[in-house]
């Protein structure tokens, strides 16, 4: 390691939901790399070490190296001219990216989705119908006395919420920490997160909808029979006990992950849930959060809510956004075969989609911004590579909960962030398509009809 060295104090770790505001990097200035991360979890110090600067060229067209100025007008003209383009991604990137994104998308009439509609998107659609009781991880750290987790494993997926949030943590009024809660593990085996649990109940695959409604039931009074049992997997007397223990603690938070969501039930299952926390508080203070497994997937939920309405799988080709998940998501749409464009934004569909869905994307022009070559990157006709947010990019980032922080960067990238990009890409989408870029709507469709 050389002498030239500085330290990044109060760093945001943008590898997992948790989004860590305590990192202090130690940083090789020489090197151009991170060595070492003082209170990272494993996984963020895998984030942090593993970063380094290689020698890719800024952009690819067909494969071969390109200026960044013709590797922008070549994605515009493919967006410009495609009748049914899409964009997706936005989970691994700033919030002013995300944000120059969803303006691409409506400026060219196409769709937006975020990896939400892979991921969490049921819980989104729960939103909508049931509402949310929510709290801050601040305020979780400080009075839950109660804390359930539901179809997760935090321990290997956001190793420090236990330690940091929610389990562990002395709080103003939980002055001993774990010893003044009670933990709950539910979920369809045993996990190395079940090891933490004072209860752990393992429901029956595909019966968390019945387990939830079952709870929601003896929250009102309602009785039931030992048929409930045989549905669920869990002795009556268990919920009966659960139940109780429910109504009578001080502040109660459910942490729910994919385990729900990507089960059967999906969004009915979330919607249960929040519905459980919301009958609870006829007794209690109850609230429910999810847990979001990208480092800034909440703030592309948030962006793209506060520019659309909606939180993805959104259309813009009629000219005003439209949500309609499995119509508008891109898993979809790919598989069908109907769009003719794409713009990968920090992601990579081309390793984890259907068939059906990777075989589309094969067949039509795809743009890529990625630090790294992935699956996608090497299908792409232009790739861009771009500075990592977080590490090398200042930005807004949403933790959770729905906290938004600003990033501190270790150091500086000779790549260009994907803000930065995507910003050029509309500016010559506008020129493309003889429009004066403007910050409000009513000038862009005054110059739409001058078209």
């Amino acid at each position: 390691m050389s002498n030239n060295t500085s330290v990044v104090k109060n760093a945001v770790c943008t590898f997992c939901g948790c989004v860590c505001d305590d990192m202090e990097l130690t940083v090789d200035l020489d090197e151009k790399r991170i060595t070492k991360a003082k209170n990272a979890c494993v996984l963020g110090r895998a984030w942090f070490y593993e970063h380094k600067i290689e020698n890719y060229p800024v952009a690819l067209i067909d494969g071969k190296e390109a200026s960044l100025e013709e590797a922008v007008d070549e994605a515009a003209r493919i967006l410009v001219n495609a009748k049914f383009p899409a964009i997706y991604g936005l989970s691994d990137t700033t919030c002013e990216a995300q944000k120059e994104a969803v303006a691409i998308a409506d400026y060219i009439n196409g769709n937006i989705d975020t990896t939400t509609s892979v991921c969490h998107g049921p819980t989104g659609m729960a939103f909508q119908g049931v509402g949310e009781s929510t709290a801050s991880l601040g305020e979780i750290k400080n009075r839950a006395d109660f804390v359930m987790y539901w179809g997760g494993n935090p321990a290997e997926a956001h190793p420090r919420h236990f330690q940091r949030y929610a389990v562990s943590p002395k709080g103003l009024h939980i002055p001993n920490g774990k010893e003044d809660r009670t933990i709950v593990m539910v979920d369809v085996r045993t996990t190395q997160s079940a090891s933490v649990a004072d209860i752990f109940l393992k429901v029956k695959p595909g019966r968390d909808f019945e387990l939830l409604w079952a709870l929601r039931a003896l929250v009102k009074g309602a009785a039931l029979d030992s048929s409930v049992e045989e549905t669920t997997g869990i002795p009556l007397d268990t919920m009966k006990d659960l139940v109780e223990r429910m109504k009578s603690c001080q502040f109660g938070v459910i942490f729910f992950g994919m385990g729900l969501t990507m089960t059967r039930g999906r969004h009915f299952n979330a919607g249960a849930l929040l519905a459980l926390a919301t009958d609870l508080n006829d007794y209690t203070h109850f609230v429910a959060l999810p847990t979001r497994g990208h480092g800034n997937v909440t703030g592309a939920d948030n962006v793209v809510s506060w520019q659309t309405g909606y939180p993805f799988g959104i259309s813009f080709n009629r000219g005003y956004p439209r949500f309609n998940p499995g119509e508008f998501t891109t898993a979809d749409v790919l598989a069908r075969g109907e769009i003719d464009a794409l713009c990968v934004i920090a992601s990579d569909p081309g390793s984890n989609f259907s068939k059906k869905a990777i075989e589309h994307l094969r067949a039509i022009p795809v743009i890529t911004l990625d630090p790294k070559p992935t699956v996608t990157s090497q299908l792409a006709r232009v790739a861009f590579t771009t500075a990592t947010y977080g590490i090398n990019v200042r930005g807004t980032v949403y933790r959770m909960d729905n906290v938004p922080l600003t990033t501190r960067p270790a150091f500086e990238s000779p790549f260009p962030s994907d803000q930065d990009v995507l910003s050029a890409i509309k500016e010559r989408v506008c020129e493309l398509r003889g429009l004066k870029h403007a910050s409000n709507r009513m000038t862009r469709q005054t110059a739409k009809v001058a078209v």
